[in-house]
């Protein structure tokens, strides 16, 4: 049961975030027909509970809350898409089977009914673990993104810069050589010969 759950709530899990990615803002009217029809749902689940009974009253109650809890999650996220968003989803769908899980095991008795309670238990801690781990990586991504666009950004900056030194270096590296050899000459010409290697450093 744990291996099977924690695979389901895995797959859950990449599929909330992967939703969250891709949605988009839906209006305030849509939200608020969103939430009313999760309460009238889940009204309509927890009545249908009422024909039953024991444990197995308590199973369908667990499953009509849970679908609640993933539905309103769900829509929050359809209408504030973002990350945290999309963990709260993951969270809602291992709460859900987690309340599902523990009341079927209220089912068995003694050391099975232990073990039961503890692989549904372990179950929601992977999930939640996982579902933290996802959202982790998807901030981290997205502010890597950023730095690596104000990195380019930045390094372009400083790359016009630098060619722009090189270049004023270079220049003034010609026009120390050819101020230079002009101390060959004297008077006018010598005069004539700075001027000219002025002119061609631009100074």
């Amino acid at each position: 049961m744990n291996k099977l759950n924690i695979k389901m709530i895995t797959l859950a899990i990449g599929l909330a975030f992967s939703a969250g990615a891709m949605a988009e803002n839906m209006s305030k009217t849509d939200y608020k027909a969103g939430k009313d029809k999760i309460a009238a749902e889940y009204k309509a689940a927890k009545a249908a509970c009422g024909s039953l009974s024991a444990n197995a009253k308590d199973v369908c109650v667990a499953e009509a809350k849970g679908k609640e809890g993933v539905a309103k999650a769900e829509l929050e996220a359809g209408y504030k898409p973002s990350h945290k968003a999309s963990y709260e989803v993951s969270v809602a769908k291992a709460d859900a089977t987690y309340g599902v899980a523990k009341e079927k095991c209220d089912d068995l008795a003694g050391n099975t009914k232990d073990v039961c309670v503890k692989e549904a238990k372990a179950a929601l801690t992977t999930a939640k673990a996982d579902a933290k781990a996802q959202m982790k990586t998807a901030d981290a991504n997205t502010t890597a993104n950023v730095k690596t666009t104000d990195a380019r950004n930045d390094a372009n900056a400083k790359t016009t810069v630098a060619r722009k030194d090189a270049t004023e270096d270079k220049v003034d590296a010609k026009y120390t050589v050819a101020k230079e050899k002009c101390d060959a000459f004297a008077g006018a010409a010598k005069d004539s010969c700075i001027a000219d290697a002025k002119a061609k450093a631009g100074k």
